[in-house]
């Protein structure tokens, strides 16, 4: 593997999707001394596999403010690597949430769960909804319209979203 020519690629390829791009620039310099006396990982082309996400799903969230008023968002999911189980990864919510934010966290994801040997796979996902100075009830229903896009990608044996608890 060389580092430089993969980073190349990915970087014509997602030019705007800083975030993404650095955490994969960082784990890929990480292992390539080791990975490189594996010759068998390159002929099965792990490094090109693991960097790009199996899929991306996208949807609108529309919900009613308090002021009954339809608002929409913007809803991802990032699903990266179920190879050792279910896709597993968080939920954020923030103004600033972006497929780049969702794709590295998704990346590390996938290693995290895997270092920590935990059986499952890499996911994120998110809205660019921001609950800052919004009442119980508009969080409620904008998290009720997220979940009702969202369930359809999601499943015990497929993807685990996780929202900590501390959220609500």
């Amino acid at each position: 593997m060389k580092t430089n020519d993969i980073m190349a690629r990915l970087q014509a390829k997602y030019p705007l999707e800083k975030e993404y791009l650095q955490a994969v620039q960082e784990v890929l310099e990480s292992i390539e001394d080791v990975y490189n006396q594996h010759p068998e990982f390159e002929k099965a082309k792990i490094v090109e596999r693991l960097v790009e996400p199996d899929r991306i799903f996208t949807f609108r969230v529309t919900w009613i403010d308090d002021q009954g008023e339809v608002q929409t968002n913007t809803g991802y999911r990032i699903q990266f690597n179920s190879a050792i189980g279910p896709y597993k990864g968080g939920l954020r919510f923030h103004k600033a949430v972006t497929p780049s934010m969702l794709k590295f966290l998704g990346f590390e994801q996938t290693f995290k769960n895997a270092l920590t040997t935990l059986p499952m796979g890499g996911a994120k996902g998110g809205s660019d909804f921001d609950p800052v100075g919004k009442s119980n009830d508009e969080i409620m229903r904008f998290c009720q319209a997220f979940m009702l896009e969202l369930w359809n990608c999601i499943g015990p044996d497929q993807d685990i979203p996780w929202f900590p608890l501390w959220y609500v």
